[in-house]
């Protein structure tokens, strides 16, 4: 109850001084894939929607206590994860406690993510976010919804949510790959249109936490 309680207090303050977090799972995935993306979207943030997360994201492993320090949590790779039951339990006790994690795809990982969602919530869907949901309206207005950042393989991206009680509270974006546009110009070679796409719908994602 005291995690619970910190959280909901965590979540009742504007973003001042807040700090968010890397998920470090298990399974063999790379986890610490793009390292420059959150510490590129808070300073965006902080500059844009004035935010003041704290510049240097954490990092947090699923059955760890310290998940519930965190509003929001990010988790990105190209491979394996597995949560174990303790991963699972902590995890699905965060997110009810007003928690929120956002899982980017950055290809590869769809085939063992989803697995993976259904052990925390096995009564619960995944569904398709639709573009006139206020993630993709403000602050930044994404009328067709989640943009495509990285042409992999041409499929349209897609946004896919679990809702409890109507609050969307997991966020898995696919087919996408924010992350590789939120990092150092340098590593893609992103135009600079698409980076600053990236990071608006990133800014959207952490206005939705903390305006919802």
């Amino acid at each position: 109850m005291k995690k619970i309680f910190y959280l909901l207090v965590l979540l009742s303050i504007p973003a001042f001084s807040q700090e968010i977090a890397l998920v470090k799972y298990s399974g063999g995935g790379d986890w610490y894939a793009n390292p420059s993306s959150l510490p590129n979207l808070i300073k965006y943030c902080n500059t844009n929607i004035n935010t003041r997360i704290k510049l240097k994201p954490a990092t947090v492993e699923p059955s760890s206590p310290d998940l519930f320090s965190y509003p929001y949590v990010h988790m990105t790779g190209h491979g394996n994860v597995v949560f174990s039951d303790a991963d699972t339990s902590n995890l699905k006790n965060y997110l009810l406690a007003g928690g929120f994690l956002h899982i980017d795809d950055n290809y590869g990982m769809n085939q063992y993510i989803k697995k993976e969602i259904k052990k925390i919530f096995p009564n619960n869907n995944l569904v398709e976010i639709p573009a006139n949901h206020v993630i993709f309206q403000k602050p930044y207005s994404f009328p067709n919804g989640l943009p495509k950042i990285h042409e992999h393989d041409g499929k349209r991206p897609q946004a896919f949510g679990i809702f409890i009680k109507e609050k969307l509270v997991l966020l898995y974006t696919y087919e996408c790959d924010l992350g590789d546009g939120w990092e150092d110009p340098e590593v893609n070679n992103d135009p600079k249109d698409i980076r600053e796409k990236a990071l608006k719908m990133g800014a959207n994602i952490i206005s939705y936490l903390f305006t919802n």
